[in-house]
């Protein structure tokens, strides 16, 4: 099983699409927490990000402008796997 690092790193070396498995593992692995699902809404929230951060899949993958969103969270709020 690959580390949730390698699979951010692959997603900021520009890796289009990932599997909403480990979309989820790298949200986990940064720190966010699942806090209610509601349908195929999954709902992540994290003490240093004011919003709460809604996903769902796209059949088996993410959708890429949540990839990119959450990209965007981690610049904007200093969010990073520690290891």
């Amino acid at each position: 099983m690959v580390k949730p690092a390698a699979l951010l790193q692959r997603l900021l070396d520009g890796q289009r699409s990932i599997s909403f498995r480990d979309f989820e593992r790298i949200l986990l692995a940064l720190g966010f927490s699942l806090d209610r699902i509601k349908g195929s809404h999954r709902i992540y929230v994290h003490p240093k990000v004011p919003r709460p951060y809604p996903v769902q899949p796209d059949g088996k993958e993410a959708k890429r402008y949540q990839i990119r969103d959450l990209l965007e969270l981690m610049e904007a709020y200093g969010l990073h796997i520690e290891e």
